[in-house]
């Protein structure tokens, strides 16, 4: 969690950095808007704006133009103007500029986004990184586990009661317990991902229907009446499409209809180098790069049917750059190679026939070219 500002730090002219959300307090209707964190960092007081110029959930500059009841700690807050609108940025991973871009509007009109991508492409860093960068609190839901349609509010689960007599009972799920925190505070920022959004079945799926249009509501089996969703909750899914993931199930259209798509792919080869060098820097820069390019070439080869996850490059990373294999990284490097990027594949890396045979070629291939 993020630390929290004293009141020492707040002065008139001091010039921070806030994303802003409607005010809903009807007794400070003048105030258009809110934030609960400056820089980063909770505030010691709500944080109000007059200025028209803001936009819900957009990065702003603005500069402190009065602090109210400054020495109380229970009362008063602090206003600000705005001074810019700031491009909305992702730290700490790279991003198709495009892609950002889209995301900016999207996240700036609610829309529910749909992030479509090969497995370990980095859907759910993406979807984390735009919680902490807009000041949501992430939940993390993964639909795998849903088979009825209550699935995603509440479990029914057996539990013992005192006489020993097995009883049913409604467990909320951490999505239930998100809307309602929202629903209680309207300080509280919720992203909610709904990963793996198609392994859940269809059927059991409908029940999102209406929390994503502008209905904006969902039934829950424990109170068995429909909860009203706020406008501070964001809701984020992300699915693999693709003949070779087993255990999918299709998405029709009027599903798909109620997000707004953006479909990611893997890593551009010099920042995957570059995340990695940074994770790694004793693994070394050239190694690294004999890494990156083998993985490019088997997500690439047309015979090998799923690509190769960012988890597998830096898996060989993580292996190289510990201390049992410092002193031997050339030698053990394709030995490492069969688990790490062949063993993502089905069959053995000795038999040629198989696709982990396939990816074994082009490792060995690639481990050649790049010998001096």
């Amino acid at each position: 969690m993020p630390s929290k500002l004293s009141s020492e730090d707040i002065h008139v002219g001091t010039v921070m950095e806030a994303v802003f959300e409607p005010n809903p307090v009807e007794k400070s209707r003048d105030f258009l808007y809110r934030a609960t964190k400056l820089d980063g960092k909770r505030a010691p007081k709500v944080v109000l704006s007059k200025d028209p110029r803001i936009r819900s959930g957009v990065r702003c500059l603005v500069r402190v133009t009065r602090v109210e009841k400054k020495q109380r700690e229970d009362r008063g807050y602090i206003e600000v103007e705005l001074l810019q609108l700031l491009e909305f940025e992702i730290a700490d991973m790279w991003l198709d500029p495009i892609v950002s871009r889209k995301l900016q509007v999207l996240l700036e009109n609610g829309r529910n986004i749909l992030l479509d991508g090969p497995q370990g492409c980095g859907k759910t860093v993406l979807a984390r990184s735009i919680g902490t960068a807009m000041g949501y609190e992430f939940v993390f839901f993964n639909c795998s586990a849903v088979v009825e349609a209550t699935d995603f509010i509440a479990t029914l689960q057996v539990r013992s009661s005192e006489s020993g007599a097995p009883v049913t009972a409604f467990l909320p799920t951490e999505i239930l317990i998100a809307l309602e925190a929202a629903q209680t505070d309207h300080r509280r920022r919720f992203l909610v991902f709904l990963d793996e959004l198609n392994r859940c079945p269809e059927s059991a799926r409908n029940a999102l229907m209406p929390a994503l249009d502008t209905t904006r509501r969902i039934f829950n089996p424990i109170t068995n009446q429909f909860l009203a969703i706020p406008d501070t909750v964001q809701f984020i899914a992300a699915v693999n499409r693709g003949d070779e993931f087993s255990g999918t199930f299709n998405i029709d259209a009027a599903q798909l209809d109620r997000f707004a798509p953006i479909a990611m792919d893997y890593l551009p080869a010099a920042e995957e180098v570059r995340m990695l060098s940074k994770r790694y820097p004793e693994v070394g820069d050239d190694t690294i790069r004999i890494v990156v390019d083998i993985a490019q070439r088997i997500r690439g080869a047309a015979e090998l049917g799923a690509g190769l996850s960012v988890r597998a490059t830096d898996e060989v990373c993580a292996y190289l750059s510990h201390p049992v294999f410092a002193h031997d990284r050339a030698k053990m490097l394709p030995e490492i190679l069969k688990d790490s990027f062949c063993g993502r594949y089905g069959g053995r890396w000795h038999d040629a026939t198989t696709e982990a045979g396939a990816a074994w070629g082009i490792v060995q291939k690639a481990l050649r070219e790049s010998q001096p």
